[in-house]
């Protein structure tokens, strides 16, 4: 009796996680919104409703943690593909600045509530980034990798997420990947964010925020 009460019980539980994240599953429902605008917000709105401008994303490219710069011009939701965006913008490494345009593809996504804020729907979509440098200028590659997107569901709609703006380590549309040369193949470690840097090492010495170590 005691061993068939415990299976049953190791059932439940599992039975029960499996719901649990069966409910946090966002991905059928995110084709239904436009995740575009919390790349291209130029505001954010903290959880004590303090408007601040967002400064552009922050990152590197190398060993070296060569300063990285990323600005999308446009990002465009494809209306033959609800979880494709087109993507526009410029990168810059030191003065070299060179136009690209590529895809974001949503491959998962999640919503839930945060204990912290318990009034919020938040969540967060895992992104496939295939970006393309101009081939007819010097000094140009492709970019690949995965972004995570933090947002909340307000009035039926994904906006930024920055309900835990004034904690340490704050961050959102981290992205993780390599710059690879066209001309020699040569692929580079390319990472960027807002706010905080992933994976950025040594180079991050800030606590509440970020901040680059001089020595870099």
């Amino acid at each position: 009796m005691k061993i068939n009460f415990f299976i049953l019980l190791l059932m439940f539980c599992l039975s029960k996680n499996f719901a649990q994240n069966k409910s946090n599953d966002f991905y059928n429902d995110i084709k239904n919104y436009d995740i575009s605008g919390i790349l291209t917000a130029e505001t954010i709105i903290t959880d004590d409703n303090e408007t601040l401008k967002k400064p552009e994303p922050i990152g590197f490219i190398g060993n070296d943690y060569q300063r990285f710069y990323i600005h999308f011009i446009s990002v465009i939701k494809n209306n033959d593909n609800p979880y494709e965006y087109l993507v526009q913008g410029k990168t810059k490494v030191k003065e070299t600045i060179r136009p690209f345009q590529g895809t974001l593809t949503i491959k998962s996504a999640t919503v839930g509530k945060d204990a912290d804020f318990p009034s919020h729907l938040q969540g967060f979509a895992t992104c496939e980034i295939n970006f393309y440098e101009d081939r007819k200028m010097t000094s140009t590659g492709s970019i690949k990798g995965t972004m995570t997107v933090g947002y909340i569901i307000d009035k039926n709609k994904l906006k930024y997420n920055s309900l835990a703006y004034d904690t340490d380590g704050f961050s959102n549309n981290e992205f993780k990947g390599k710059w690879t040369s066209y001309k020699t193949g040569v692929s580079k470690k390319c990472n960027w964010g807002d706010y905080r840097i992933p994976e950025s090492g040594d180079l991050d010495i800030g606590a509440g925020e970020f901040s680059p170590d001089p020595i870099f």
